[in-house]
């Protein structure tokens, strides 16, 4: 018999069900074990299912035909390489610690005021292994993320922020009035020492972390050709931009949290700060965007 023979790469069904069954033993064990931090799920990241779910997820949107700085796209890769020895380099990358993120390509998008936004196109190559990470660490820091945060989650879209909004405002002597706020350029500034500290509160695994840092650090080739560090942020276009973005955002949420906890919450404590003229508020959240509700017996 010839052992030596490559091993099978699973088909795109039987992927999906093994990639889901890693997400829900993972979101289990993070909503049961608070203080858990995991330290063995790089292997996970490698798992040929979970780079199969992220080649399809990446392949099938419709970036797949933007190139990022090697100007692969996903007709070279299906036409000229092949997804599975494309899948298997990659692996092979990731597993012998080879695997370099190359810097972002800069593209501009207008906006409807006149300004531009700036995007990060990652390759194709690191797309995959972001959306493999953002299968991995997803379910872990859902279980720790709040009611109040909707932006980039599973599930939840801005139309459920807004009716959350309108369910408050609806009820009478409830909240009238709504403060929104945005965290100017967000993504950019976004501090890559506490994000790394907050990623490893859940996460051990020190090549999960060096991954992470290395998808940060990357750097940007910009419109004109120079190369640019990235000391801060992290770059909208990247898979799991979002996802970290979440989780450094995360701190908003919690000390919104905190704060109703032990100030407002039960009715008796909102009752009294209205009798000395406070606040009594609650925030909800849309990635950067932030729409606080204040009650209406204060501000009126």
């Amino acid at each position: 018999m010839n052992n030596d023979a490559p091993p099978l790469w699973p088909g795109s069904m039987t992927a999906g069900r093994r990639v889901l069954d890693h997400q829900i033993k993972l979101h289990r064990w993070a909503r049961n074990e608070p203080d858990r931090r995991f330290d063995d799920v790089f292997n996970l990241i490698c798992d040929r299912a979970t780079l199969v779910v992220a080649w399809e997820r990446v392949s099938g949107n419709r970036g797949a035909r933007t190139a990022g700085v090697d100007a692969v796209t996903r007709y070279h890769i299906e036409e000229r390489h092949g997804v599975i020895p494309f899948l298997e380099e990659l692996r092979s990358s990731l597993k012998d610690g080879s695997f370099t993120a190359l810097p972002v390509k800069q593209a501009v998008i207008p906006k409807k005021n006149g300004k531009v936004r700036y995007l990060g196109i990652p390759t194709l190559r690191d797309r995959v292994a972001q959306m493999a990470l953002k299968l991995v660490l997803e379910p872990i820091f859902e279980a720790d993320f709040y009611p109040s945060s909707y932006g980039y989650r599973p599930g939840r879209r801005a139309q459920d922020a807004i009716a959350e909004i309108h369910r408050f405002t609806r009820k009478p002597s409830t909240y009238d009035w709504v403060i929104e706020g945005d965290i100017k350029a967000c993504f950019d500034n976004v501090d890559h020492h506490v994000l790394m500290d907050l990623v490893a509160e859940r996460i051990k695994d020190r090549k999960v972390l060096r991954l992470v840092s290395a998808f940060l650090r990357a750097g940007v080739v910009e419109l004109h050709g120079g190369f640019a560090e990235t000391l801060t942020g992290t770059p909208q276009g990247g898979v799991a931009s979002p996802l970290l973005a979440n989780i450094y955002l995360s701190v908003l949420d919690r000390y919104f949290s905190r704060i109703w906890n032990t100030e407002m919450n039960p009715g008796a404590r909102r009752q009294a700060r209205r009798r000395k003229g406070l606040p009594n508020y609650r925030l909800v959240r849309y990635a950067d965007d932030c729409a606080p509700r204040t009650q209406r017996e204060v501000l009126m």
